[in-house]
């Protein structure tokens, strides 16, 4: 994904957050995909924070050895981006990169509270539905924050997702 060029990665993006929908969501959803996430992340040695929230209440964090409260600031700019404009941070980021600018500089938002960096997702019940929670990794470089979590939903949401 990461040595992807704009004209291919954009509709990777668009993809994936059509297809890693899930079916219903709560706690134990929330405390399933982070221990996974957890487990994922300790395979790699990443030193990440984790973060899930189903719409305002956080359902589950961890930070492993190696991060940071910087990396909780990170996850709550990634994460008001994913709530105000209902994509991934990643696609988010991408799109302004697309059209030849920035999104610090052309979204018009404060960016001490907004970061359109790869590492939050939507999370959704259907795929026109509306964001419900998302799911925020902070540590790494963007792409790898974001395909550690696309790899967490595809294995946890099952077949069919990859």
């Amino acid at each position: 994904m990461a040595s992807q060029g704009p004209d291919e990665l954009l509709p990777t993006l668009e993809e994936q957050e059509r297809r890693l929908v899930f079916p219903s969501f709560g706690y134990e959803d929330a405390w399933r995909l982070g221990t996974l996430l957890v487990e994922l992340a300790r395979e790699r040695r990443a030193p990440v924070a984790i973060d899930i929230r189903y719409g305002v209440q956080q359902l589950f964090h961890c930070a492993l050895p190696g991060s940071s409260a910087d990396n909780d600031a990170w996850i709550d700019r990634k994460r008001r981006v994913v709530e105000r404009y209902a994509e991934s941070s990643y696609l988010v980021g991408e799109r302004f990169r697309v059209r030849g600018t920035a999104f610090e500089e052309s979204s018009r938002l404060d960016p001490d509270r907004y970061a359109a960096h790869g590492g939050s997702f939507p999370l959704r019940l259907s795929r026109d539905g509306p964001v419900v929670g998302t799911v925020t990794v902070s540590g790494l470089p963007q792409a790898e924050d974001h395909r550690l979590i696309v790899e967490a939903l595809e294995r946890y949401l099952g077949p069919g997702s990859p």
